[in-house]
């Protein structure tokens, strides 16, 4: 790197602190002249900063908001302090901003020396908490699975199926999508040759394969159209959820489903739940059993399956050990 472009580097380091810098302490942090640190300014002036120079005895430069964000100069601090704290959002329940923090934590992770990636992953571990009813997910598994999705690049992986069943997929990845205090991936099943969602907290050992893949057409406007089953290639949804529940329809319109429609009343003490959507069968389940109630579910197969799981995994927590 030359002088000047060391120079320059430094220069806009200072710069991006927060406050006016008299030419003469710039020239004195530089070891440079007044007249040097001027044709500097206007160097950066020329790539795009928008330095403002003001005059008088307290003037001097200073970076000001511009049309559009330029690269940013961290120190190793300031690096580690950001990272961690995307690695927060990646995992808060705050709706918005979690598939961004993923994307711009996957972009500084990918640049971060290894030392710094060390002290993020320790920090990272203490400050992370998962969703309200979530089950905690690793930030660097979502990091690593931004990173294929940002390279178009397949990747392997091992996942657990409600049983606990362990398979090995091999997958076109194509977005991540935070939904109902989850996260999920998006991508096509190269081994089922048809699109799937994983839930991410059951993925593990994720390894990019370096093999590029030209994307397919989702049939959804988009990885989160895909998860919440407004898909485009559908007239009739795949999944028919068919369960009476003996609670009165007032007591159970809004907490499933999305809509009064989708809870039909069947006399004063009972209604059903009847809808026809690609929803996901375990948030559906886990919203059934909440309810307290007692219910009969008639289909589908895969609302059977959750609940069977559910019911089996509550066994062995309290299986009696006498």
């Amino acid at each position: 790197m030359s002088d000047t472009s060391a120079r320059l580097l430094r220069l806009l380091s200072l710069l991006q602190t927060p406050r006016e810098w008299p030419g003469s302490e710039l020239a004195d942090r530089l070891g440079v002249t007044d007249r040097t640190v001027r044709r500097d300014i206007d160097r950066l002036r020329d790539l795009g900063y928008p330095v403002e120079a003001t005059m008088g005895a307290t003037g001097g430069y200073r970076l000001v908001a511009g049309a559009a964000m330029p690269p940013l100069l961290l120190d190793d601090d300031e690096a580690v302090a950001i990272a961690v704290g995307l690695r927060g959002a990646a995992g808060s329940a705050i709706a918005g901003i979690e598939e961004a923090s993923v994307r711009a934590l996957a972009k500084l992770e990918q640049v971060l020396p290894a030392k710094l990636r060390r002290r993020v992953r320790v920090l990272g571990v203490a400050t992370i908490a998962p969703g309200a009813d979530a089950k905690s997910v690793d930030p660097e598994l979502l990091t690593a699975l931004a990173a294929a999705i940002s390279n178009t690049e397949r990747v392997r992986f091992a996942y657990e199926a409600a049983d606990g069943a362990e398979t090995r997929r091999h997958v076109e990845p194509v977005g991540l999508v935070p939904y109902r205090h989850r996260w999920y991936l998006v991508g096509f099943d190269l081994d089922r040759d048809d699109w799937r969602s994983f839930r991410a907290d059951r993925v593990s050992r994720v390894l990019a394969t370096g093999a590029r893949f030209v994307p397919r057409e989702l049939p959804a406007a988009d990885p989160a159209a895909y998860i919440t089953g407004d898909r485009t290639d559908w007239g009739t949804p795949s999944l028919h959820f068919l369960v009476d529940i003996a609670a009165p329809a007032s007591a159970v319109i809004g907490r499933l489903g999305e809509g009064p429609g989708d809870v039909v009343a069947r006399g004063p003490e009972a209604c059903a739940l009847d809808m026809r959507r690609d929803d996901l069968p375990e948030w559906v389940a886990h919203r059934l059993l909440q309810l307290g109630v007692e219910i009969t579910v008639h289909g589908p197969a895969e609302l059977v399956e959750e609940i069977r799981a559910i019911r089996d995994r509550a066994g062995r927590a309290v299986k009696d050990k006498s």
